[in-house]
């Protein structure tokens, strides 16, 4: 080919669209605004999800007996503790079998001040949140530098020495006996009777603690947690400082553990240590792998799971609960390996596949 030739080719190209060059930017613009509007649309999908379950959630305790009202309190209560958990596990990629203990300074925290001060119920949660945030900033410095088995072990000792601690200040924990409490009491102009409105207060603090998380997740410290996750090495190599994330990551899910156990304090009106024993904590890590780690949902189907499958597990069998509570967990991460909200969002992308088939 002559220059001419060659010459009049290119011109052609010009006026047929422009350049290689400006063919792949117009076409890499295109995926990205593809990219962009399947973003969008997902997005979408997900705040009218979150609106139904909003709107069911407001709905529920007006049609419900009491009793199922005071047990989606405690699937709530649960969930904001299994949030906490989420956060650690799940995000930071640590492990925790002393997550009750936490749970149980929350509540003994605002049982103490309801108990001895007369606070008002309201007050006690920002306190006992903050009290469990500072235990596990404290707890988490030394158990920065272990891993694995180590860091289990270590945080399984805390939740075995709690409760003989909580018995043993008897004076001014109740010791074995516990502590009897006022429950929050209806507004007047509510017109709510007192199991709908501890449950109302207890889905306030879940939409606060779920709203937190989120935006937790979604900063700097939740980018630095999942690197952390990922690749130790490789992010201290990116300059993530490891033992500060990993002691941030304790003491935040200290934190909702702690409010969760407030709000348990609210709902139940009484606290002992033998609420608190290291089955809680087994129970927890059991619920928030149930439900799914490093999942939005996964505090929530975890804390389904541990509010019903034990007293389905009673129902089956009286004599051995525990034996058909450990099939069922089996049988559950056979069926959902990446726990059920894991399950839930297969099965909405085959519907969805369905309906575009169809």
């Amino acid at each position: 080919m002559n220059e001419s030739t060659a010459s009049d080719a290119a011109a052609s190209d010009a006026a047929a669209g422009g350049s290689p060059a400006d063919g792949s930017a117009a076409g890499g613009s295109v995926v990205t605004r593809a990219r962009a509007w399947a973003w969008a649309g997902a997005a979408r999908r997900r705040w009218v999800v979150a609106g139904l379950l909003l709107a069911a959630a407001l709905y529920a305790p007006f049609q419900l007996v009491p009793f199922h009202v005071f047990q989606l309190t405690m699937v709530l209560v649960y969930a904001v503790a299994l949030l906490g958990l989420n956060v650690l596990v799940g995000h930071a990629g640590q492990i925790s079998l002393g997550h009750g203990a936490f749970f149980a300074v929350g509540a003994y925290a605002a049982a103490i001040l309801l108990d001895r001060w007369d606070v008002p119920h309201l007050v006690t949660l920002p306190i006992a949140a903050g009290v469990a945030f500072l235990l596990g900033l404290a707890l988490g410095l030394p158990a920065m530098r272990l891993r694995g088995l180590y860091l289990a072990l270590v945080t399984l000792a805390i939740a075995i020495f709690l409760v003989p601690l909580l018995k043993r200040f008897e004076e001014v924990t109740g010791g074995s006996m516990g502590l009897t409490l006022p429950k929050p009491a209806p507004p007047a102009w509510t017109g709510l009777a007192e199991d709908q409105w501890l449950y109302f207060l207890a889905l306030a603090v879940a939409l606060i603690a779920f709203g937190l998380a989120a935006g937790l997740l979604r900063s700097r410290v939740g980018r630095a947690l999942h690197a952390i996750r990922d690749n130790e090495a490789a992010a201290e190599v990116m300059g993530v400082r490891l033992s500060y994330y990993k002691t941030l990551a304790f003491a935040w899910s200290a934190m909702f553990a702690g409010a969760a156990g407030c709000v348990y304090t609210w709902v139940i009106g009484f606290v002992s240590p033998d609420s608190f024993v290291v089955t809680l904590s087994i129970t927890l890590l059991a619920g928030i792998v149930v439900g799914g780690l490093g999942s939005q949902a996964g505090p929530l189907f975890g804390a389904l799971f541990v509010m019903f499958v034990p007293s389905i597990s009673q129902d089956i069998n009286k004599a051995a609960p525990g034996v058909i509570f450990g099939l069922l967990i089996i049988a559950v991460m056979y069926v959902a390996p990446t726990g059920l909200a894991g399950l839930a969002g297969r099965a909405a992308g085959s519907l969805k596949k369905t309906l575009r088939k169809g």
